[in-house]
């Protein structure tokens, strides 16, 4: 099982390079966002207590999130490669839990993928983001505070992999296919990941 943890500030295109991870070596995407909306959409048990969190703007508790991981690992199919997440871990009592989560099913880690673009590109990113998608947070401002939580709350994630040596830092400014041919030169490097094409 090949599974990545994808990771880098807001903007740095975590979702674009996991789209392309995941054709290239046959993975499941799971996003949390989008694993949340879902069970929200489909008024399961879990959607229905995390939207009573949402609708009091507060935030979805990590004991309902790791639930919702452990019931979408459930249901992958059992010829799954490997599983990209997205989103999640961001703490490292996050990351301690989805190592828990894993370990019940049998597998592990495999590294941590952090994408590393300078403060200034992402800015720029997402201000660009803001004017085609127009979401109201890509503004200055917020983009700035969103980097400053970014900066003190979740970049620890990154050492916590650092000291179990699997944290690859990857250059995440050039065009998309650039970053990409970084990300699978670095997934090659790290085991028997040419398999995994098949």
């Amino acid at each position: 099982m090949l599974n990545i943890v994808i990771f880098g500030a807001p903007g740095s295109g975590k979702g674009t390079q996991s789209d392309l991870i995941k054709e290239c070596y046959h993975l499941t995407h799971i996003s949390t966002g989008e694993v949340l909306r879902k069970e929200i959409k489909d008024e399961t048990e879990l959607g229905i207590i995390a939207k009573g969190y949402i609708e009091k703007g507060q935030l979805v508790p990590d004991d309902l999130i790791c639930d919702m991981l452990d019931e979408a690992l459930d249901r992958l199919p059992k010829d799954t490669k490997g599983v990209i997440f997205d989103g999640f871990p961001r703490t490292i009592p996050q990351a301690e839990a989805l190592e828990e989560i894993l370990r019940k099913h049998g597998w592990d880690v495999s590294f941590l993928l952090d994408l590393q673009v300078e403060d200034d590109e992402l800015i720029k990113r997402l201000i660009e983001r803001g004017k085609s998608s127009g979401r109201a947070d890509d503004n200055k401002e917020t983009i700035k505070s969103r980097l400053k939580v970014y900066h003190t709350q979740t970049a620890p994630l990154a050492d916590h992999y650092r000291k179990k040596s699997k944290h690859v830092a990857i250059k995440g400014s050039g065009t998309i296919e650039e970053i990409f041919r970084r990300i699978t030169e670095a997934i090659n490097k790290r085991g028997d990941a040419q398999s995994l094409h098949n």
